[in-house]
């Protein structure tokens, strides 16, 4: 039942104290990972209809509910009355992980997108250019 929270390991655990936050959970989670995909495909421009993340994709999602994971641990840290710098840490080793994935999913849409995008040349390179670098000025900033 809780697949995507075995996988994750430590939440496992965390799985027992909160069973009705995971049976009403686990339906979220599911849209969750069914929203992301829908959300940026009107914002994507190239013509392939294909995702750079696209062959990392399963990847990606079990990536992203380990570090839910993480996250739902910092929740019942915070419930627990655990030490403050326990949480810190923990928050510091979540923030890692996404800034992690987020780089991944830069180096695939470099990969992907803007080397299309060279190859067709034209105004569309020099947008894919700016966008990424908007994107990396904002990776920056956290």
């Amino acid at each position: 039942m809780t697949t995507t929270d075995t996988a994750s390991g430590p939440t496992s655990a965390s799985n027992a104290d909160t069973d009705t936050d995971m049976a009403s959970g686990q339906a979220p989670d599911s849209d969750e990972t069914a929203q992301p995909t829908a959300a940026p495909t009107p914002a994507a421009t190239h013509d392939r209809g294909v995702h750079g993340y696209h062959k990392q994709k399963d990847e990606h999602l079990k990536r992203l509910r380990r570090i839910e994971g993480q996250i739902r641990g910092l929740q019942r840290m915070v419930a627990e009355d655990t030490y403050c710098i326990d949480i810190l840490t923990q928050v510091s080793a979540s923030t890692k992980a996404l800034q992690s994935f987020a780089l991944q999913l830069l180096e695939e849409h470099l990969r992907h997108c803007v080397a299309d995008a060279a190859l067709k040349g034209g105004d569309e390179i020099d947008a894919k250019v700016d966008e990424a670098t908007k994107a990396i000025a904002r990776m920056m900033r956290t």
